[in-house]
């Protein structure tokens, strides 16, 4: 059974600092791109983090880049998506999923959390 679980969200001020985590289990995750994803209500999802095998090729949204950083744990099947400086407009519930398709991975990402709130006071 296939199972990511986010943990680490919570109600913060603007200008703090979060750490998400995400776990997978049931899938092939070393060999699996990681992403970071978000939706605020009334909004689209967004993109917001990704990375490759062997944390290479890490990429990120336009409005998270230079304060965000994704990285991997595939000891502990484990992705983190640390955040710096937080805003209000960062407030949205923060999905992490999956591409297990290897090195030929295209991001098409079929596996997927249920999600961790983060919630930026003014």
């Amino acid at each position: 059974q296939v199972q990511l679980v986010e943990s680490g969200g919570g109600l913060v001020q603007a200008g703090a600092s979060l750490r998400l985590s995400c776990t997978g289990s049931g899938f092939f995750y070393s060999r699996s791109a990681l992403g970071w994803f978000r939706q605020a209500p009334g909004k689209d999802r967004e993109f917001v983090a990704r990375i490759g095998l062997d944390g290479r090729d890490a990429g990120y949204g336009n409005s998270v880049s230079g304060r965000f950083t994704m990285t991997r744990d595939d000891m502990k099947n484990t992705v983190y998506l640390q955040m710096y400086n937080l805003k209000p407009e960062d407030t949205a519930v923060y999905y992490c999923a999956a591409d297990p398709s290897g090195w030929d991975s295209k991001d098409e990402f079929i596996y997927w959390g249920q999600g961790t709130q983060v919630t930026v006071s003014s």
